[in-house]
Protein backbone atom coordinates (compact mmCIF):
# COMPACT_ATOMS: atom_id res chain seq x y z
CA UNK A 1 0.00 0.00 0.00
CA UNK A 2 1.39 3.37 -1.00
CA UNK A 3 1.47 5.85 1.87
CA UNK A 4 1.00 9.47 0.83
CA UNK A 5 1.78 11.49 3.91
CA UNK A 6 2.22 15.28 3.78
CA UNK A 7 4.72 17.04 6.02
CA UNK A 8 3.87 20.68 6.73
CA UNK A 9 6.75 22.72 8.16
CA UNK A 10 5.08 25.90 9.41
CA UNK A 11 5.71 28.01 12.51
CA UNK A 12 2.78 30.43 12.14
CA UNK A 13 -0.36 28.99 13.82
CA UNK A 14 -2.63 31.09 11.58
CA UNK A 15 -0.95 29.84 8.39
CA UNK A 16 -1.05 26.28 9.73
CA UNK A 17 -4.79 26.54 10.43
CA UNK A 18 -5.35 28.12 7.00
CA UNK A 19 -3.44 25.30 5.28
CA UNK A 20 -5.30 22.60 7.21
CA UNK A 21 -8.63 24.25 6.38
CA UNK A 22 -7.70 24.48 2.70
CA UNK A 23 -6.68 20.80 2.64
CA UNK A 24 -10.01 19.76 4.22
CA UNK A 25 -11.98 22.04 1.89
CA UNK A 26 -10.31 20.28 -1.07
CA UNK A 27 -11.03 16.82 0.41
CA UNK A 28 -7.33 16.05 0.73
CA UNK A 29 -7.50 13.46 3.48
CA UNK A 30 -3.89 12.30 3.43
CA UNK A 31 -2.14 11.81 6.72
CA UNK A 32 -0.62 15.15 7.70
CA UNK A 33 2.22 15.80 10.10
CA UNK A 34 2.93 19.34 11.22
CA UNK A 35 6.27 20.45 12.62
CA UNK A 36 6.76 24.00 13.77
CA UNK A 37 10.44 24.80 13.23
CA UNK A 38 13.34 23.73 11.07
CA UNK A 39 15.08 21.72 13.81
CA UNK A 40 11.92 19.69 14.40
CA UNK A 41 11.57 19.11 10.65
CA UNK A 42 15.09 17.68 10.52
CA UNK A 43 14.45 15.49 13.58
CA UNK A 44 11.25 14.19 11.96
CA UNK A 45 12.86 13.42 8.60
CA UNK A 46 16.08 11.94 10.01
CA UNK A 47 14.26 10.08 12.85
CA UNK A 48 16.24 11.66 15.67
CA UNK A 49 15.36 13.36 18.96
CA UNK A 50 11.63 13.24 19.65
CA UNK A 51 11.15 11.21 16.45
CA UNK A 52 13.84 8.57 17.09
CA UNK A 53 11.17 5.83 17.15
CA UNK A 54 9.67 6.84 13.79
CA UNK A 55 10.13 4.38 10.92
CA UNK A 56 13.07 5.80 8.90
CA UNK A 57 11.61 4.33 5.69
CA UNK A 58 8.36 6.29 6.06
CA UNK A 59 8.95 9.47 4.08
CA UNK A 60 6.35 12.07 3.12
CA UNK A 61 4.99 12.16 -0.41
CA UNK A 62 5.57 15.91 -0.33
CA UNK A 63 7.02 18.44 2.11
CA UNK A 64 5.41 21.88 2.30
CA UNK A 65 8.24 24.01 3.65
CA UNK A 66 8.01 27.56 4.95
CA UNK A 67 11.19 29.61 4.70
CA UNK A 68 11.04 31.88 7.72
CA UNK A 69 11.35 29.33 10.53
CA UNK A 70 12.79 29.47 14.05
CA UNK A 71 15.90 27.49 15.07
CA UNK A 72 16.83 26.36 11.54
CA UNK A 73 15.48 28.36 8.58
CA UNK A 74 13.76 26.70 5.62
CA UNK A 75 16.68 27.15 3.23
CA UNK A 76 19.01 25.37 5.66
CA UNK A 77 16.46 22.55 6.06
CA UNK A 78 16.39 22.27 2.26
CA UNK A 79 20.21 22.30 2.08
CA UNK A 80 20.52 19.49 4.65
CA UNK A 81 17.82 17.36 3.01
CA UNK A 82 19.45 17.64 -0.41
CA UNK A 83 22.88 16.80 1.05
CA UNK A 84 21.67 13.48 2.48
CA UNK A 85 21.42 10.42 0.22
CA UNK A 86 18.20 9.22 1.92
CA UNK A 87 16.31 12.51 1.57
CA UNK A 88 17.82 14.19 -1.48
CA UNK A 89 14.97 13.15 -3.82
CA UNK A 90 12.05 14.01 -1.55
CA UNK A 91 9.61 16.39 -3.26
CA UNK A 92 9.86 19.75 -1.49
CA UNK A 93 7.49 22.62 -2.18
CA UNK A 94 8.47 25.93 -0.64
CA UNK A 95 5.18 27.41 0.58
CA UNK A 96 5.93 30.89 1.83
CA UNK A 97 4.65 34.42 2.04
CA UNK A 98 8.04 35.73 0.90
CA UNK A 99 7.98 37.82 -2.26
CA UNK A 100 11.78 38.11 -2.28
CA UNK A 101 13.32 37.15 -5.60
CA UNK A 102 16.48 36.07 -3.74
CA UNK A 103 14.46 33.57 -1.66
CA UNK A 104 13.06 32.04 -4.85
CA UNK A 105 16.50 31.91 -6.45
CA UNK A 106 18.05 30.37 -3.33
CA UNK A 107 15.23 27.84 -3.00
CA UNK A 108 15.60 26.58 -6.55
CA UNK A 109 19.41 26.67 -6.34
CA UNK A 110 19.26 24.40 -3.29
CA UNK A 111 16.96 21.92 -5.04
CA UNK A 112 13.37 22.88 -4.25
CA UNK A 113 10.92 21.23 -6.63
CA UNK A 114 8.51 24.13 -6.53
CA UNK A 115 8.09 27.60 -5.02
CA UNK A 116 4.58 28.76 -4.17
CA UNK A 117 3.84 32.13 -2.66
CA UNK A 118 0.96 31.93 -0.19
CA UNK A 119 -1.92 33.97 -1.58
CA UNK A 120 -3.38 36.50 0.83
CA UNK A 121 -6.95 35.78 -0.31
CA UNK A 122 -8.40 32.59 1.21
CA UNK A 123 -10.25 31.53 -1.95
CA UNK A 124 -7.01 31.86 -3.93
CA UNK A 125 -5.21 29.88 -1.23
CA UNK A 126 -7.82 27.09 -1.46
CA UNK A 127 -7.24 26.99 -5.21
CA UNK A 128 -3.47 26.86 -4.75
CA UNK A 129 -3.77 23.98 -2.27
CA UNK A 130 -6.12 22.13 -4.64
CA UNK A 131 -3.53 22.41 -7.42
CA UNK A 132 -0.71 21.33 -5.08
CA UNK A 133 -2.70 18.33 -3.89
CA UNK A 134 -3.72 17.27 -7.38
CA UNK A 135 -0.19 17.49 -8.72
CA UNK A 136 1.94 16.18 -5.83
CA UNK A 137 -0.46 13.55 -4.45
CA UNK A 138 -2.21 12.29 -7.58
CA UNK A 139 -0.32 13.10 -10.78
CA UNK A 140 3.32 13.17 -9.73
CA UNK A 141 5.25 9.89 -9.80
CA UNK A 142 7.48 9.85 -6.71
CA UNK A 143 11.07 8.65 -7.08
CA UNK A 144 11.51 4.93 -6.40
CA UNK A 145 12.60 3.97 -2.89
Amino acid sequence: MEHKMILLVEDNPDDEALTLRALRKNNIGNELFVVRDGAEALEFLFCTGAYAERDPRDFPQVILLDLKLPKVDGLEVLRRLRANEKTRLLPIVILTSSKEEQDRLNGYSLGANSYVQKPVDFDQFIGAVRQLGLYWLVLNEAPPR
